[in-house]
């Protein structure tokens, strides 16, 4: 008997004993015969036998797809994307049947009953959308739960980059997260984390939830600023990441706000994975316990390309460099300087000494304060 007669046969004793439907006939024998359409060979080879009662593998399942086609589409339609990916969750009981007959029959090879669903549901939302299926890094995922008739929808998350300038004081660089639930999102705060919109962080995520939809933002800063600070120059650069988003390309322009304007707005493609070199020009403006005398204003000179060592409580110990500095004397007390340094030097603790050498307490040995400091320039390496 001829591989093809045997196969033949093999369908004639399932059909006698089983009631299937075309596409479950179909799929036991299709790849076998590198038959494309599941559904014409079951039909074909059902030919002379007439179906009473459901499918015993999948109760009819393959014809009710109609439907979890049009919930795919309904909680898609808000959403931009070109490509999408689809799982499928199905009940035991169906994978089970499937099982029993393929081993019944001993027929190997052949796609579960799982995959086909997937395949038929990715061919049918194709033709109606024209969207690419994608099966390593989607836009969107679908989730079909076969179980309780429902559908889930994933947006990969979109990340941007851009600047801000902060012209106004007492305004904090993160904001609170949401009481209710620590940051994760929760009903109470939409799904985003906060709570609130009042600080560099919250009018950033506020801005981006208006243009993309989204949950959740996570951001990465380049350095950071006190409340008192101001950043100016071409501004600080940021990175935030947007789970869940509604659009995925949007023209970015300037924004300006009532205390932080937004520039150089574009999405990139992930943030960095490492922390990035950056220097920053810092003004600050030093209180001294002790009338300054001008041979230490001298000495500051000395602190430029000396390496300055912070201590930190953990024992971790790491060097950071002053490239330029220039000094301004205001008062008998009072006096700026502006420096060029390597990002990441602990400003506040450089001036009094705390854990970091030299600093300009011990250098002027007289206890020193910050009255203010600003970012006049952040260049990124």
């Amino acid at each position: 008997m001829s591989n093809y007669s045997q196969l033949l046969s093999t369908a004639d004793k399932i059909i006698k004993k089983y009631d299937l439907c075309d596409q479950c006939l179909g799929r036991l024998f299709s790849k076998p015969l590198r038959l494309s359409s599941n559904k014409l060979l079951g039909k074909k080879l059902k030919i002379n036998h007439i179906s009473k009662n459901k499918c015993y593998v999948c109760k009819n399942l393959f014809c009710n797809l109609d439907y979890f086609l049009k919930l795919m589409l309904d909680s898609s339609s808000n959403y931009g994307f070109n490509t999408f990916g689809v799982g499928v969750i199905i009940k035991p009981s169906i994978v089970d049947r499937d099982d029993f007959i393929r081993s019944k029959f001993k027929l190997k090879g052949i796609d579960s009953i799982k995959a086909d669903i997937t395949k038929e549901l990715i061919k049918l939302f194709t033709k109606k959308t024209k969207k690419i299926i994608e099966f390593l890094d989607p836009d969107i995922t679908f989730t079909i739960n076969l179980k309780d008739e429902s559908c889930q929808l994933r947006s990969k998350s979109i990340t941007l980059s851009g600047r801000y300038v902060k012209f106004k004081r007492g305004i904090p660089q993160k904001q609170k997260s949401c009481d209710n639930c620590s940051g994760k999102g929760c009903r109470m705060c939409d799904f985003h984390g906060i709570s609130e919109f009042n600080s560099i962080e919250g009018v950033i995520s506020k801005l981006f939830f208006k243009k993309f939809g989204g949950t959740t933002a996570k951001f990465t800063w380049i350095g950071g600023e006190d409340n008192s600070s101001l950043v100016l120059g071409t501004g600080r650069p940021f990175f935030i990441k947007i789970k869940n988003p509604f659009k995925r390309k949007i023209k970015l322009s300037n924004e300006k706000f009532d205390f932080i304007s937004l520039s150089d707005l574009k999405l990139v493609s992930e943030s960095p994975k490492k922390s990035l070199n950056f220097n920053s020009k810092i003004k600050i403006k030093i209180s001294t316990e002790t009338q300054i005398n001008s041979k230490n204003l001298k000495k500051l000179k000395d602190l430029v390309n000396t390496p300055i060592v912070i201590s930190e409580k953990s024992g971790k110990r790491y060097e950071k460099t002053i490239f330029d500095l220039r000094y301004k004397k205001s008062s008998k007390n009072v006096f700026t300087i502006t420096i060029t340094a390597e990002g990441g030097l602990p400003i506040k603790r450089f001036i009094v000494g705390d854990g970091v050498l030299p600093n300009v307490s011990a250098l002027f040995d007289t206890p020193c304060v910050i009255l203010e400091f600003d970012f006049l320039d952040i260049t990124v390496k």
